[in-house]
């Protein structure tokens, strides 16, 4: 894992690729000709999805990428595979140049965040997330956010996110948690961030604090099995 974070570091250092990419630099084809082979390519994509060989639909779209430098779908279509493929330090570099020419593409910040997560690189993952819930409400990332801030030990700004989200979140929200027994429980988002805001107070050596939000969180979901956990973390 510190291989990768420093391979990743170093290539994060560069310029983005894509932004640099320019007709100078590919021989120049004639817009008939760009249009054959971006058609032959693009049909080589879709079958090599169709046939699960992810291999040979990255190197179509890489093709299309170089012949087409302008144009982000096949960049954000890479990025997509690489994700889909766990190859998490590719898709964060694929992804990070596309945003370095489109900071608003949701697709991308997405793929930026979870895949810098997966690294472990989490200072570099959580301002996607704070973008990708500016961006979309989404409650998910702004729960993602607080938590990352929660492990950065960034507490104030933890508590902030916690409390937007209990101020906002649905009550048809819900998210999933590993239990004891490694299955997965679903509690509500305000649960979740209830019993966040506990851990967050809890690390910071507030019981008092700490076991009022456990046990709001308890109040909400009754089975809450994390949240029962930690309340007796702050006995």
């Amino acid at each position: 894992m510190k291989r990768v974070l420093f391979m990743l570091l170093l290539v994060l250092c560069a310029s983005p690729i894509i932004a640099q990419t320019t007709s100078d630099s590919i021989p120049r084809l004639d817009s008939k000709t760009r249009r054959v082979l971006n058609s032959q390519d693009q049909a080589s994509y879709q079958l090599a999805l169709r046939y699960a060989d992810p291999l040979v639909a990255r190197t179509k779209l890489y093709e299309l990428m170089v012949r087409n430098p302008e144009d982000l779908r096949y960049p954000e279509l890479l990025a997509g595979l690489y994700f889909e493929n766990n190859l998490y330090t590719s898709a964060a570099l694929v992804a990070m140049d596309v945003l370095s020419v489109n900071d608003k593409s949701v697709g991308a910040l997405e793929i930026a965040a979870y895949s810098l997560e997966q690294v472990g690189a989490l200072d570099r993952a959580l301002p996607h997330f704070e973008s990708l819930y500016l961006l979309s409400g989404d409650n998910f990332s702004l729960y993602k956010s607080g938590f990352i801030q929660y492990s950065l030990k960034r507490y104030d700004e933890a508590l902030n996110s916690v409390n937007m989200l209990i101020k906002n979140a649905k009550a048809d929200e819900k998210i999933g948690f590993n239990t004891t027994e490694n299955v997965t429980q679903e509690v509500s988002m305000k649960a979740a961030a209830l019993n966040l805001k506990g851990m967050i107070y809890l690390d910071q050596g507030s019981k008092t604090e700490a076991k009022t939000a456990f046990e709001e969180a308890i109040q909400l979901d009754s089975n809450y099995e994390l949240a029962k956990e930690n309340l007796k973390k702050a006995q």
